[in-house]
């Protein structure tokens, strides 16, 4: 519907009408004078492959490779790696279906959580776009949503950017009580090769579950527990307040221009983790500094989010908390 002039506030006219200026333009759909009324120039429609096939195939290839590597985390059979595992054993795939069904659940209920409050709010979004990884590991580099329009105001940005880190989270809470129960404790001597960090929240579980853990014992994870721990460990990734991690979309929705001192002061405590623990964390600092660690403006910055939304923010902050493992992997 076209919307006069004086109705749209007056920093959203200047970005919408001097795009030439506006580093963000790219991300905003174009608006046209026409007479008295500015129309909206919709985003050019995606082909049939982009919006349904592409998709399709990615989760299909996704799917397969968490079959794999699930199978291959698990196999006791003397192989020369995962492709020889594949090849001399395919039958065994079935063996991954644990793994891969509780990961793959996880990973899309918290997409779906994305792309239902973006059709809520009518920004046109693409189906989840799977990434395939190597199952030498999970057998996944996780999942995007390509949105096609700019993000109209703050309400928006923080419904579609919490949706899917609490949808995920409430998946993976169901999936490591079940994968708990199905888990062991074992002496420390007979563990080896790589240790995962434990959030608060699986601590918590794990002590429900077991009583006290002796300082000599590890849990050894059913595969469903695995994949879990995965969905608190993605959770907390996409929660920090960088740039374009849905932490930064609610950083920026609740804080504004603000987020960016949030974000600057994330950076030199992910630093100093990487440095004294987990090296991965300097890689993420890497990448969020290559896509920009500050949040892109929305049309409209001046939309009140109300009191509920910033219940949600203090509870995605405290999902954050319980989720996050200053060393998520260590060898031992």
């Amino acid at each position: 519907m076209p919307v006069t002039k004086d109705d749209i506030p007056r920093e959203r006219t200047t970005r919408t009408t001097s795009r030439e200026t506006d580093p963000w333009r790219s991300l905003q759909p174009e608006l046209i004078e026409t007479g008295d009324e500015v129309d909206e120039f919709p985003p050019p429609t995606p082909s049939a492959f982009s919006q349904w096939g592409l998709p399709i195939l990615l989760f299909g290839l996704t799917a397969f490779t968490t079959l794999w590597a699930g199978a291959f985390q698990i196999n006791t059979k003397p192989v020369n790696g995962a492709w020889d595992f594949l090849i001399r054993y395919p039958g065994s795939l079935v063996n991954g279906i644990p793994f891969a069904a509780t990961l793959l659940g996880i990973l899309v209920t918290h997409e779906f959580g994305h792309y239902l409050l973006s059709r809520i709010h009518r920004v046109p979004a693409s189906f989840p776009l799977f990434i395939p990884g190597p199952p030498h590991f999970i057998g996944t580099f996780g999942a995007v949503i390509r949105m096609r329009s700019a993000l109209m105001n703050r309400r928006a940005l923080f419904d579609i950017g919490v949706a899917g880190p609490i949808a995920g989270f409430i998946a993976a809470v169901v999936a490591i009580l079940i994968g708990l129960s199905f888990s062991h404790i074992v002496p420390r001597s007979q563990t080896y090769g790589l240790q995962l960090g434990e959030p608060l929240l699986l601590q918590w579980f794990a002590w429900i579950m077991f009583g006290p853990i002796p300082p000599t014992h590890d849990i050894v994870l059913h595969p469903i527990a695995f994949a879990a721990w995965f969905g608190f460990f993605v959770t907390a990734i996409n929660l920090l307040p960088l740039g374009q991690l849905d932490g930064g979309h609610v950083a920026f929705a609740v804080l504004g221009r603000r987020q960016r001192s949030l974000a600057l002061a994330t950076i030199p405590i992910l630093i100093y983790l990487g440095l004294t623990g987990w090296p991965g964390w300097i890689l993420w600092v890497g990448l969020a500094s290559l896509v920009g660690i500050a949040h892109p403006p929305v049309m409209d910055p001046h939309t009140v989010l109300g009191q509920r939304r910033r219940w949600v923010a203090w509870a995605a902050l405290a999902i954050f908390i319980v989720t996050f493992a200053p060393v998520p992997f260590s060898v031992g």
